[in-house]
C-alpha cells in the first residue's frame, strides 16, 4: 500500500503506480466526496460527443431528420401564428 502526505498548501501527490494504472495525467479533474470511511476521489468523466441522429429518439419525434433551416422555418411559422392570435 502506498502512502502520501498533505502539503502545507493542501495538496496531495497520488503515487505514480496509481496514476499510471488509471491513466491519470496532469490536469485530470476529480470529484471529492466525504464517505464514512474517509475521502473518495473519483475522476470526472467527460461526456462523449453526440450527434442529433443519436439522440433524436428521446424527444419523441418519429419523422425524418430535419435540417437547421427547416427547423428555423417551422419556428418562424409558429411565432407568426401565435402573433396572429394576439400572443406575444
Amino acid at each position: 500500500m502506498d502512502t502520501t502526505r498533505l502539503s502545507s498548501k493542501g495538496q496531495l501527490v497520488l503515487p505514480k503506480a496509481i496514476r499510471e494504472a488509471d491513466a491519470w495525467t496532469e490536469g485530470t479533474e476529480f470529484i471529492v466526496e466525504r464517505v464514512p470511511e474517509g475521502v473518495l476521489l473519483r475522476p470526472v468523466r467527460s461526456l462523449p460527443a453526440t450527434r442529433l441522429e443519436d439522440v433524436i429518439g428521446c424527444v419523441g419525434y418519429r419523422g425524418p431528420a430535419r435540417s437547421a433551416a427547416d427547423m428555423e422555418r417551422a419556428i418562424a411559422q409558429g411565432v407568426k401564428a401565435r402573433r396572429g392570435r394576439g400572443r406575444y
